[in-house]
């Protein structure tokens, strides 16, 4: 018989799956922060903008689902962040909802913004989406300030919904910018990835010698932040206090090295974590020795996708709290206490089987529609961005 124990750690697997094939696709906000320093003339920027705006709703449906895996999965967390860190979220939101405003009605008849307005645009949602995702990902780590009172449901009184987590700070999820630097060293990681990760895209997908000759130079300035600040998160969170969860009783407690442990007590972990780095110093390193090298976006693509969902994986197995709540640590949220009922997560386990198909889909699409290299004259006519 299934587990209700194996139910919660499956579906924490899929979250953080999901979460690493988001961090893959936000080379697309990435590349609309790119459009104005590698397109040049008019042309160039028109080739940059529909190379990467053909995927921008592979990201935002992710996106999408990464939220309702939560809230069916674990909904404590739903209400809990998304409800307390309410700014936060809006913000992505926003940035998300004008990113398809932008590509949708940029070239519009009697378009009264006008494109650069609406590039601009493209570009906010680039760097707030990416950075702010990053930060809110970090406070798997850092913590947030809430309470959680699973008693509150008792005190239902037939005229309001009874409270059961409740955000401790005025700024509702802003005060995460003030709360540990490993938020900004994450928030900045995930930006300039998604940048690395649009440079090996266009690369891999345009046929323009002057963007290619560019291409080189981004490629080195934004691998190079990149790498200094996720190595600084990395270690810095390898070496900091975890917060660990006592099996037995259900108290979380601070330990020395929670994370690093959680490595070496799940050697699997490990070896995911190492083959992901390994794979993304692979596609960055082989780009920049080689400029003929075309496929650095997969070995990348593939790394950035089991770097993250380890990172995941690490912050909510082993007896991990992965939303640890600094404002009491007795709130923080587990696998175990946040998660939905043994039957929903039964039911949502059995759908889940279709996964494996819609990906094969997706693939099947993407190399479908990607045969040849995109040139300048392939949007001249018919739609275009």
């Amino acid at each position: 018989m299934i587990t209700y124990s194996f139910l919660q750690h499956y579906w924490w697997f899929l979250i953080s799956l999901i979460g690493g094939l988001l961090s893959f696709l936000l080379f697309v906000q990435g590349g609309q922060t790119l459009i104005k320093s590698l397109g040049k003339t008019e042309d160039e920027r028109k080739l940059i903008t529909n190379v990467i705006g053909k995927k921008w709703h592979y990201t935002f449906t992710t996106l999408v689902t990464f939220g309702g895996a939560f809230f069916a999965s674990f909904p404590l967390f739903y209400s809990t962040s998304f409800g307390g860190a309410y700014w936060v979220w809006m913000l992505i939101l926003f940035a998300f909802i004008i990113q398809a405003v932008s590509y949708e009605y940029q070239n519009k008849p009697g378009n009264f913004f006008g494109r650069n307005a609406y590039r601009g645009f493209l570009f906010f949602n680039g760097l707030a989406a990416t950075f702010l995702l990053g930060a809110a990902i970090a406070t798997f780590f850092t913590g947030s300030q809430f309470s959680v009172n699973k008693a509150n449901i008792a005190e239902f009184s037939g005229q309001f919904a009874p409270v059961i987590s409740q955000w401790q700070s005025p700024w509702k999820g802003l005060e995460l910018l003030f709360s540990d630097l490993r938020v900004w060293l994450f928030g900045f990681a995930v930006f300039f990835l998604a940048r690395t990760l649009a440079v090996l895209f266009l690369k891999n997908r345009i046929n323009n010698e002057a963007i290619e000759e560019r291409l080189k130079k981004a490629l080195l300035m934004n691998a190079a932040p990149f790498l200094v600040f996720f190595l600084s998160f990395l270690i810095w969170t390898l070496l900091a206090k975890g917060f660990a969860v006592d099996p037995a009783t259900g108290v979380v407690s601070l330990e020395q090295f929670k994370y690093f442990n959680n490595l070496i007590q799940v050697p699997v972990l490990l070896i995911l974590l190492l083959l992901g780095v390994v794979g993304v110093l692979y596609g960055i390193g082989f780009s920049v020795l080689k400029n003929s090298w075309r496929k650095g976006i997969w070995f990348a693509g593939v790394g950035t996708v089991l770097t993250v969902t380890t990172l995941l994986l690490v912050a909510g197995y082993n007896n991990t709290a992965y939303y640890p709540s600094t404002y009491d640590l007795q709130s923080s949220l587990t696998i175990f206490n946040s998660s939905s009922s043994y039957y929903t997560l039964k039911v949502m386990s059995i759908v889940s089987f279709l996964i494996p198909i819609v990906l094969a889909y997706i693939f099947y699409a993407w190399r479908a529609l990607e045969k040849d290299h995109a040139t300048i004259d392939d949007f001249k006519e018919g739609h275009s961005y």
